[in-house]
């Protein structure tokens, strides 16, 4: 081997086992948050619930007394802000719905919600059956779509969103296309947060999975973040 092609080599290695690296990583990652969401939801939730009903009997035994009555209510209402509270943790570190109900749900159901909190017309085209992907596969689809929402929360000034999902033997690809102000016009704003990292980070997964990520902005406005992610052979 010549010693110009040496470096060559070298940098391709490299480049492979960092890549190797960052897939490890983002797979301890993932089960870590799942871990931590399941702790969460089997301890705290069980011990709110428990104090829930405990306070709720009781109420039942305390006098008549108006400020007493009043004191249980704000006790109440608090325990329901903390349950509240510890249900958006546990989505937010790991959403179950993808493990039991299927990426085809926990897709929609995303889109759904996004629209609804937002007040943006949110469209979702899924495939009839469930795709046949492995988990790692499903956990990119859905962090990628939860990334693009953000994205467009906090920089698009869009008005509406179409998500996508193509499932056929070879591939998957998820599209998300909303009609705000392009990618040009904040890409600014994405590189003074953390939008810029966790898009870089989707793409290094997409990239270990032997798939693409890409954003690009559209002839008539608005940005198109696309992820195509082949299958493995059977």
């Amino acid at each position: 081997m010549s010693a110009q092609a040496q470096p060559v080599h070298f940098d391709a290695q490299r480049a492979a086992e960092l890549s190797e690296l960052l897939g490890h990583v983002n797979a301890c990652w993932d089960n870590e948050r799942r871990s931590l969401s399941r702790q969460l939801h089997d301890s705290m939730g069980s011990s709110l619930t428990a104090l829930t009903m405990h306070l709720g009997l009781l109420t039942q035994k305390l006098p008549p007394d108006p400020a007493l009555m009043e004191r249980a209510t704000q006790m109440k209402n608090l325990l329901h802000n903390i349950i509240e509270t510890n249900r958006q943790m546990q989505h937010r570190l790991w959403n179950d719905k993808l493990e039991f109900l299927g990426v085809r749900v926990a897709l929609g159901e995303l889109v759904t919600q996004f629209g609804e909190q937002h007040g943006v017309a949110a469209r979702c085209s899924l495939p009839e059956e469930e795709p046949r992907c492995p988990r790692s596969h499903n956990v990119v689809l859905l962090r990628a779509l939860e990334e693009a929402l953000h994205n467009i929360v906090s920089h698009a000034q869009a008005s509406s969103v179409d998500v996508v999902v193509d499932d056929n033997d070879d591939e998957i690809m998820l599209t998300v296309k909303d009609n705000g102000v392009g990618v040009s016009a904040h890409s600014d704003a994405i590189g003074a947060d953390n939008a810029k990292h966790g898009l870089r980070v989707l793409r290094e997964r997409a990239v270990y999975l032997g798939g693409t990520l890409t954003l690009v902005a559209g002839a008539d406005g608005g940005t198109t973040l696309t992820v195509v992610l082949p299958k493995p052979a059977p």
